[in-house]
């Protein structure tokens, strides 16, 4: 349990340093929303300001006008249509669910984004369903969604919009994970450490949402490279980059496989050299992870992976359990992935390793 939970702590923590900028911009967004709304046009409860800034930006570096755009637009039509509705039919349940229908449904026919519906939905059941929201005018609270959505988008606009960032910093993040859980299970086994080799298996089962983020991310970052004529030109890396994504989240899957396997292993005499192709692997993968996290050549990473991939033998082990040669057959699968997030074709990386 005390691991589970250390992992759990460690994983929030990184989680949370790489929001901290986006988050810390939105928070300011937010409150100058607020003095926007308060200060200069004199609003006595500009509640939906600093909602409709913190809404549109989120505290994800994905920031993109056109996605800041419709959740603004979606909390600004959700107020209005709120407003309008429980102005002219009161509030109630029969009501909640009128008004949600409505400002969804207008929500596209003004954009066929999901944001926006969303967004608008939501915004619409917060005005029927909390008095506080219903604080001064109509006029008033539209105008305050309108002040926050704009200062949302005035910070999107300023902010740093090369499609590649957030994509570099989930592939470093996702190797690293994938790095930690095979380093663990090496030096579990070296060690004779049940307890190593579990958190291992831990590690490689919370590392689900960040490699599901990379490739989502990767694949909103090419849509929006498509309709930009300045970043057209980052389409191929951003390709390799989602391609990158799909072959390190099977290598994780596999690697997870690994660590459950090795605690049936765990303490047997002779596992070499199991603990050795671990670690250089995970080696391997934290060079590959330099390299996409900074958008350098993954050439080293390659040539680390195709020596690793070369003592990929199971008859080396020298044991007769066949459970510690089956996972030097799993790891094989493992570093064919890898090689090709590194770029190398799928026959040259099955190629690289030992025939049996």
């Amino acid at each position: 349990m005390r691991r589970r939970v250390a992992v759990a702590a460690r994983d929030g923590l990184a989680r949370a340093r790489v929001a901290l900028v986006p988050v810390l911009l939105a928070s300011l967004a937010a409150g100058a929303a607020w003095f926007l709304a308060a200060d200069v046009l004199g609003h006595p409860s500009p509640f939906f300001a600093p909602v409709s800034a913190w809404v549109a930006l989120g505290f994800s570096a994905n920031r993109r006008p056109r996605r800041v755009g419709e959740l603004a637009v979606g909390v600004a039509v959700g107020v209005l249509l709120g407003d309008l509705l429980v102005h002219l039919i009161g509030a109630g349940a029969l009501q909640v669910g009128l008004v949600l229908a409505v400002a969804a449904l207008v929500a596209r026919v003004v954009d066929r984004g999901d944001l926006l519906a969303t967004q608008a939905g939501v915004q619409a059941i917060v005005i029927v369903g909390l008095p506080a929201a219903q604080v001064g005018s109509a006029v008033t609270r539209w105008t305050d969604a309108l002040v926050g959505g704009a200062v949302a988008l005035v910070v999107a606009a300023l902010s740093p919009q090369d499609p590649r960032r957030e994509v570099h910093a989930l592939a470093g993040e996702s190797c690293s994970a994938l790095a930690q859980v095979l380093r663990l299970t090496g030096h579990g086994l070296r060690e004779a450490d049940a307890g190593e080799v579990e958190e291992a298996l831990l590690r490689g089962r919370t590392s689900g949402p960040a490699l599901d983020r990379w490739r989502s991310v990767a694949q909103d970052a090419r849509h929006a490279a498509r309709v930009s004529a300045s970043h057209r030109r980052r389409l191929p890396e951003l390709a390799r980059l989602l391609a990158s994504a799909v072959a390190v989240d099977r290598a994780m899957r596999t690697a997870r496989v690994v660590a459950r396997r090795a605690q049936l292993v765990v303490g047997t005499p002779a596992l070499d050299p199991l603990p050795e192709l671990l670690e250089d692997l995970a080696d391997g993968v934290d060079r590959l992870g330099r390299a996409l996290s900074s958008g350098a050549d993954t050439a080293v990473a390659r040539e680390h992976l195709r020596s690793v991939a070369g003592g990929m033998d199971p008859y080396r082990v020298d044991s007769a359990d066949l459970q510690a040669q089956g996972l030097v057959l799993l790891l094989r699968s493992v570093v064919v992935d890898l090689l090709e997030a590194a770029d190398e074709e799928p026959g040259p990386a099955r190629a690289a390793l030992p025939t049996i």
